[in-house]
């Protein structure tokens, strides 16, 4: 068994306002996403499903062209290869979820969040 405390995760600051916290596992990933009030991620698609579980905030999801404000205590699921972005209309938190593992982060591949 692994054990972790948020409070004890190092947290990686990908751009002045987007930072996270990760866990990778054998078959998943799971992050906690800290999102400044304006801040976007563009639109992008990965061969993992996502679910976020927006812990405090808000922000407008786009999935396929759709899009849907998402508050605190919501949940979205993001089929696999979905192209999705997402604007903070405030200061958020927000639990991803991945399966597979998010095996591009462990590479470095994200450079998309890095902008």
């Amino acid at each position: 068994m692994h054990h972790y405390e948020w409070d004890k995760v190092e947290k990686e600051q990908l751009n002045p306002s987007l930072a996270r916290q990760v866990i990778h596992g054998e078959t998943m990933t799971v992050a906690r996403m800290y999102v400044g009030k304006g801040c976007v991620v563009p639109e992008h698609s990965h061969h993992n499903e996502q679910i976020s579980i927006m812990e405090q905030g808000s922000a407008k999801f786009t999935l396929d062209g759709v899009e849907r404000v998402m508050k605190a205590g919501e949940v979205v699921r993001i089929p696999p290869h979905v192209r999705h972005s997402v604007e903070a209309l405030e200061d958020c938190v927000a639990l991803d979820l991945f399966s597979p593992r998010r095996d591009d982060w462990l590479r470095g591949d994200d450079a998309y969040l890095r902008k």
